[in-house]
């Protein structure tokens, strides 16, 4: 019975793969081309969009390698199957917060971590991956690093190298050389796949050739695809200044189109130019170039006259959102401090819902600037129709892959809300923006910056005159003005307007029905580009919109002083940046500047369960605080001595890096910066970590103080317990593994 079945197969598939073969003859015969590309998968997790736009270009670029991409988000379950997945696959993910990955890739990563999946869950899986992250911030790549490690363990191979992208540096060191080996790469797992299938489909067919002789039916030799590195591109002819090396590679060869400069004319003075953002030195002006390919529209944008149009104020996702008012402004820095600090009482009493715990942070949502949505619309020759409708749908003749209409703009908002809620304006400019922007620009030098700008040749001028300085698109518009960009390409490319995250600076024991916080506001120099500083975009909404209210701590407040308005939030637990649950546990924190916020609150939380509980436990509290004048910017002095005062902060270590020392001896025995007097501390800091298993609590700028305290620790833990560095490192991660080193940091 078992052979019958057996040869019923055989031959029911002998027939099949006849009809196959006659019917792809019969096309071939009538002039059709048969060609089936070689597929692959790329699946993507992306908070920001970086991500995902670097996964949307693999799968635009493949047709031109001769190769199909299926793209999907990582919450797309439904779109792919890797259970199932017998082709190779490309993972592009980056990772969020604390070292969390993106929300689209949350599920994917719980699923992929469960215990009950056997050690060759994944044996069939072939993957690639890039990993997005920041050196700035703690748990590097960490989404990245978690589902390649977790892959491995369910026996799935890599055929290709992982990439660790840096956005400290500039994502684009390590992305453009991974993008630019990755198509080998794949080409040499799907003939090796391909190969591996042929021979397990030759021993298939011999076993059942022996089981079940059958000479009726003419064998069919089928001979799978050969994937090789040569690809049949046909150059492209030049368009104007532009010709395209290889149509394959998806990437533009400039020829030099500057004059060269001429030396020696007598009479003439000799002038000594400067690069800036418009203007380019050689070797990088005289130079060919190596541009992106061009994005592809897929968008089709109309506005459409209404007789009347519901006016929105705030965001659309109010179901998810607290309205709340700001019940309190205090200015915390002098008025001649370098920055200014605020601290704003928010009443929540209206949400009885919405309880926070010391360490957690919240969202606050805030408009683009009226003035620039007011330039944008400008620039666009778009003023008049401010107050249409805008209609967006998809292009339908676009070679994008996955293309859709962006899921946070919704339907029926006005020009005015699209620019005002829903698009990040204030967007560094991407290289892909900036290679689609070549096609608006009448003017051929301003062409040739911008090709020069997006281009690999010109990286360093990107990172110097648009990375850096955080240029954004407005300014670089108005930097080009022969650009003239359509509406959808600005919808095409900015990115959605995104919340600003900020840490609770109190308790609900102490303060309840209030939430309370404190920020810089935050200023960005002039710049080329940038003729005048501008200020951060929530910090200065926020001071705009209590200003001239806020009092100065010791003063009274006016009992004529304006309403205060109110703003959109949403809270963000975080469940791993808070005190101890053993109170018993001594713990230590830093927090320089604003840094110290969320320890005000982990302070008051204290002083309530030493007040509930006089009889309790308690460990020690260490605070280490540091700002530039002790009478400028001492940030909740008066609280912080009030702590110190009753025992509820046990040590209090400050330090002021601007203020001036009477003599040399005295200079060199004050501590500048928190590092300095957590080295000052060096066994006590050390004995509580290593040996009272206490925590270490760090907030503030992760740039420079955060990399400044990591290795001042690994300093002192070498020199505490005579190891070397490596063993120094272990110990430290070990302490991160354990959450009892853990950072609330932003750059």
């Amino acid at each position: 019975m078992v052979a019958f079945r057996a040869a019923v197969l055989h031959n029911a598939a002998k027939v099949f793969l006849w009809e196959s073969v006659c019917y792809l003859s019969k096309l071939e015969a009538c002039g059709m081309p048969v060609e089936v590309k070689p597929r692959f998968v790329v699946l993507y997790g992306s908070q920001k969009g970086q991500a995902q736009s670097i996964a949307e270009g693999i799968a635009e670029e493949a047709e031109q390698h001769g190769l199909v991409a299926d793209l999907s988000c990582l919450n797309e379950t439904t779109k792919y199957n890797l259970e199932k997945e017998n082709d190779p696959v490309v993972f592009i993910v980056s990772t969020t917060g604390d070292g969390e990955p993106p929300d689209n890739a949350l599920q994917f990563v719980k699923r992929i971590k469960r215990k009950a999946l056997s050690t060759d869950h994944y044996k069939h899986l072939c993957y690639a991956l890039l990993a997005l992250g920041d050196t700035n911030y703690a748990n590097f790549c960490n989404c990245g690093k978690t589902i390649e490690r977790r892959l491995q363990d369910l026996g799935a191979k890599q055929f290709y190298a992982t990439g660790y992208a840096d956005d400290g540096v500039g994502l684009e060191v390590v992305v453009d050389p991974w993008l630019e080996g990755l198509w080998n790469a794949i080409r040499g797992a799907l003939s090796k796949m391909a190969s591996d299938r042929t021979a397990h489909l030759k021993v298939n067919t011999e076993d059942s050739a022996e089981e079940t002789p059958d000479s009726s039916t003419p064998d069919v030799q089928i001979s799978l695809l050969s994937i090789t590195d040569h690809q049949n591109c046909e150059p492209a002819s030049p368009a104007g200044s532009i010709g395209l090396a290889s149509q394959c590679h998806g990437t533009a060869s400039i020829p030099t189109s500057a004059p060269k400069t001429q030396a020696g004319d007598v009479g003439v003075p000799h002038v000594v130019l400067a690069a800036s953002l418009t203007c380019s030195l050689p070797p990088l002006s005289e130079s060919s170039l190596n541009v992106p390919a061009l994005p592809p529209p897929y968008l089709d944008v109309s506005l459409q006259e209404a007789d009347t149009i519901e006016q929105i104020v705030g965001p659309l996702n109010k179901e998810t959102l607290h309205e709340v008012p700001v019940s309190k402004a205090v200015q915390l820095t002098r008025g001649d401090s370098v920055k200014t600090a605020i601290l704003l009482e928010l009443d929540i009493s209206a949400y009885p819902m919405m309880t926070y715990q010391p360490g957690d942070s919240f969202d606050v949502f805030c408009p683009n600037r009226a003035a620039e949505v007011d330039n944008m619309l400008s620039r666009l020759g778009l003023q008049d129709q401010r107050n249409h409708l805008v209609n967006i749908s998809l292009r339908k003749d676009t070679k994008k892959k996955g293309a859709q209409v962006p899921s946070y703009i919704s339907q029926n908002i006005s020009l005015l809300f699209l620019l005002t809620w829903c698009l990040e304006i204030r967007g560094i400019p991407k290289k892909a923006f900036l290679r689609a922007l070549v096609e608006h620009t009448g003017d051929s030098v301003q062409r040739r910056r911008l090709q020069e700008l997006c281009s690999k040749q010109g990286a360093a001028d990107y990172n110097l005159y648009v990375r850096d300085p955080s240029l954004s698109i407005l300014e670089l518009l108005t930097a080009f003005p022969s650009c003239s960009p359509p509406l959808s390409l600005l919808i095409e490319h900015l990115p959605k307007l995104q919340p600003r995250p900020y840490s609770a600076a109190s308790s609900c024991l102490t303060h309840s029905g209030k939430l309370h916080f404190a920020f810089n506001v935050v200023e960005f120099p002039a710049c080329t580009g940038r003729p005048m500083g501008r200020r951060g975009l929530c910090t200065g909404w926020l001071f705009d919109l209590i200003n001239p209210s806020p009092v100065f701590p010791g003063k009274a407040e006016s009992s004529n002083s304006p309403a205060l308005p109110k703003i959109h939030v949403s809270l963000r637990p975080n469940c791993s940046f808070r005190p101890p649950s053993d109170p018993s546990v001594p713990f230590m924190m830093v927090g320089p500047g604003t840094g110290v916020a969320p320890f005000i609150g982990f302070l008051q939380q204290r002083a309530e369960e030493r007040q509930k509980n006089p009889e309790g436990v308690f460990g020690e509290t260490w605070l280490f605080f540091g700002c530039r004048h002790r009478d400028r910017d001492y940030l909740f002095r008066e609280e912080l001595e009030g702590f110190v005062s009753s025992g509820t902060l046990s040590h209090l270590k400050v330090c002021f890096s601007r203020d001036d020392r009477e003599d040399e001896e005295s200079a060199a025995a004050q501590p500048r910066y928190v590092q300095h007097n957590l080295l000052l501390n060096s066994q006590h800091v050390t004995d509580i970590l290593l040996r009272q298993n206490g925590y270490l609590y760090v907030c503030g700028d992760a740039k420079n103080m955060a990399k400044d305290v990591n290795e001042t620790l690994l300093e002192m833990i070498k020199t505490e317990l005579q190891v070397d560095q490596l063993e120094a490192m272990k110990r430290l991660a070990g302490l991160r593994e354990e959450k009892r080193y853990l950072q609330d940091i932003w750059g």
